[in-house]
């Protein structure tokens, strides 16, 4: 018997396309209620900072299906057709972060060789996310982190999706502590997302090597 799909398409598909301040997808429960706490459950609990690839990191039964659901075709095909890109081809490149430190969150844009970022946030409701800490800010510029058109607490199975650009300005509040997310990128073709492929598998590698 087939197990139940851990992400909601047929949600995505209905969600608007939003434009304040840039291009982008808001779902929350993306991942259902039970399915994420079944998620989270066989997550991995660490207190290093940084990206992980999954192969790096131990991770049950559910929180397997999830990496291979977020890397599956279904969900390419129906963010670039939302986006209207073609994403066929389109490398993918997909990482874990499961602890926060006090240095993250710093204003940024993504890599020019990310054409596309996707974050899934996998945490349990939290008293400092209620106070808006650790929730990543859409912002308007690269200058204040309170110039923010749409905050996003990192809960509940929430999707953020948004087709990078020079002015996808974004950031949050200081936070430490657990704070589990899931990054998907579909990439370019072009060296320096092949390079950046490259550092992900050696990553993975020794990582694996360290564990």
């Amino acid at each position: 018997m087939t197990p139940p799909a851990l992400l909601d398409l047929p949600a995505l598909a209905a969600a608007p396309v939003r434009t304040e301040p840039f291009r982008h997808i808001l779902l929350p429960h993306f991942v259902p209620p039970a399915a994420l706490a079944r998620v989270h459950a066989d997550a991995p609990r660490l207190t290093s900072g940084g990206s992980f690839p999954p192969e790096a990191l131990k991770l049950g039964p559910a929180a397997r299906a999830l990496m291979d659901e977020m890397q599956g075709p279904a969900l390419k095909t129906l963010i670039g057709e939302k986006l209207g890109l073609d994403l066929a081809d389109a490398p993918t490149m997909l990482t874990m972060r499961v602890y926060c430190r006090d240095r993250d969150g710093q204003i940024h844009t993504d890599s020019a060789a990310k054409r596309v970022t996707i974050l899934l946030y996998l945490n349990p409701e939290h008293d400092a996310f209620s106070r808006q800490e650790g929730c990543l800010r859409l912002l308007r510029g690269p200058d204040d982190l309170e110039d923010f058109a749409v905050e996003v607490p990192p809960t509940n199975g929430t999707l953020l999706v948004f087709p990078n650009g020079p002015t996808t300005w974004h950031g949050h509040r200081p936070y430490v502590g657990p704070r589990l997310s899931l990054q998907l990128n579909y990439m370019t073709n072009d060296g320096k997302a092949r390079s950046e492929l490259r550092r992900h598998r050696l990553s993975a590698f020794l990582k694996r090597l360290a564990a």
